[in-house]
């Protein structure tokens, strides 16, 4: 079990050393989410009447959840797809396929890996984004940082899963969004549900049934994948 542990550790170090010095991964999902949120600001127009009477909001910040989950997504894709791109350049994969170790041991430490890498995308999206929308989230971060906290972890565990199948093939880039996204369908409903919540307020109490749902999703997710990874590594 430790040596386990170790060995995700040192998966973990040497994912994070190699994105650190090239940057590859994080400046394409930057480049790509400052687009995505330029593109849909001007398409919205900031000045556009709200969809909800008496709401007070512009278009950009009555769908500011949606927008950021779609975001979040298709810019976690880059960073995934990339997840075992330095062990197919290296020769590194099959390193990984013939490890003597639980191969969950792998898969933790790739998951990890992705997830930091996410989250310090986001870290940069969501301000810069509130910012941009006029999105007021001072007195909301709490509660938001822990929605973006359960989608991304569903996010990132099915993500590295089907990066490891998709990782021989030539059009894994294509591939790995196809598969991904028709299974990621319940997070990105919940997250966006409770993203809405928390921003626009839950005199229901409705936020914490779709937290609930998000948790349950994701043990699912990170249960089934974790112990079907060896499969998807292989040939």
């Amino acid at each position: 079990m430790k040596a386990d542990v170790r060995r995700a550790v040192a998966l973990i170090r040497k994912d994070l050393l190699t994105e650190r010095r090239s940057k590859a991964a994080f400046n394409a999902m930057a480049f790509f989410a400052a687009m995505v949120l330029f593109i849909f600001s001007f398409a919205l127009g900031p000045d556009s009447p709200g969809m909800t009477a008496g709401a007070g909001q512009t278009l950009l910040q009555y769908l500011w959840p949606g927008l950021l989950w779609v975001a979040i997504f298709f810019t976690g894709v880059l960073a995934l797809s990339r997840s075992f791109q330095v062990e197919m350049e290296s020769g590194g994969l099959e390193a990984l396929r013939i490890y003597p170790g639980d191969k969950k041991a792998v898969y933790v430490g790739k998951l990890t890996a992705n997830l930091i890498t996410l989250a310090a995308m986001e870290l940069i999206l969501i301000p810069v984004s509130a910012i941009l929308y006029n999105i007021d989230l001072w007195t909301k971060i709490p509660a938001l940082m822990g929605v973006i906290l359960m989608g991304s972890l569903g996010f990132a565990a099915v993500g590295t899963f089907y990066a490891a199948l998709t990782a021989n093939l030539r059009a894994r880039d294509v591939m790995l969004p196809v598969l991904i996204f028709p299974v990621l369908v319940p997070i990105v409903v919940s997250a966006v549900k409770a993203t809405t919540l928390v921003i626009r307020g839950d005199p229901m109490g409705e936020m914490w049934t779709w937290i609930r749902i998000m948790v349950l999703i994701d043990l699912v997710l990170l249960t089934v994948c974790t112990l079907t990874f060896e499969f998807a590594i292989e040939d």
